[in-house]
């Protein structure tokens, strides 16, 4: 399927480099963080054995390898990605895994030409936050969906309700130049905090029986693995690849007491409060 002219170039230059490569570095913890969201998301988006699946934001391929089993053999999941890195990943572990009915592919859904109607459902496990032009991306998006067919995709609500979350970057925030307030509209992890503006996107991008719901969904991660998983992703992960190397020592030691209060027994839980977002194109 061709492609037209890529519209997300950062977010293809971020994923396709820094970004990327250290979700490829840590997709084992990753997976372990997120596991929680692939029961929550196949099970809303599942159309029935031997039906055929879209996952958007597809990353190392945990949700399209999930949603691949559900099918059986008689269906299929394609994830797609940004991401080079990540999909060559997710490509292996379907290999390894002898998952035959997953195939991946790279590609931004904004701009895929992707065939009409050809998927019975369309997931996304925190892929869909990310497009410079949301209704134009879910439009295309549900052209590629045959009529009746399924949405079904989580998203972060917003930052104060994510305190882990956000713990790192507000740990490293005295020790970094001041940074303007961020557009909460921007393409980026919280763009889609505020539920009734994901409704309007879904809304003018043609999609039907929209439902936003809360989901608070507790996930965790073992403490020996909790300060790789706070200086190597977002923000702060790459604020520390830009730093001398005295702040990003101060930032690394200041880290640990701000994620004190989530740490029992060997690991740091937490409650991720995300929106389930289903709808029927």
């Amino acid at each position: 399927m061709p492609q037209s002219a890529q519209p997300n170039t950062q977010q293809a230059a971020l994923w396709n480099d820094a970004s990327g490569k250290a979700w490829v570095e840590m997709q084992p913890i990753l997976d372990g963080v997120l596991a929680p969201f692939e029961s929550l998301v196949v099970d809303a988006g599942y159309p029935g054995e031997g039906r055929t699946v879209l996952d958007i934001g597809c990353g190392a391929g945990a949700t399209t390898l999930a949603m691949a089993r559900r099918v059986g053999n008689a269906g299929r999941c394609v994830g797609l990605d940004i991401s080079r890195p990540l999909v060559a990943l997710a490509t292996e572990r379907a290999r390894a895994g002898e998952v035959a009915n997953a195939s991946f592919g790279v590609g931004d859904a904004q701009a895929y030409g992707f065939e009409s109607g050809i998927f019975d459902a369309v997931v996304s496990r925190f892929g869909v936050m990310f497009f410079d032009d949301p209704v134009a991306a879910f439009s295309n998006i549900r052209q590629a969906a045959r009529p009746g067919g399924k949405l079904a995709f989580v998203a972060w609500r917003s930052p104060t309700e994510n305190d882990f979350m956000t713990a790192a970057a507000r740990t490293a925030a005295p020790f970094l130049p001041p940074a303007p307030a961020p557009d909460p509209e921007a393409p980026g992890q919280f763009a889609f905090a505020d539920g009734a503006r994901v409704r309007r996107i879904l809304e003018a991008s043609g999609w039907s029986s929209i439902e936003v719901e809360r989901a608070d969904v507790p996930c965790q991660i073992a403490e020996g693995d909790l300060m790789t998983y706070a200086t190597r992703l977002g923000p702060v992960g790459a604020a520390l690849r830009e730093v001398d190397r005295a702040t990003a020592e101060k930032i690394s030691a200041a880290l640990p007491a701000a994620f004190a209060s989530f740490v029992t027994d060997g690991k740091a839980r937490f409650i991720a409060a995300c929106w389930l977002v289903t709808a029927l194109a």
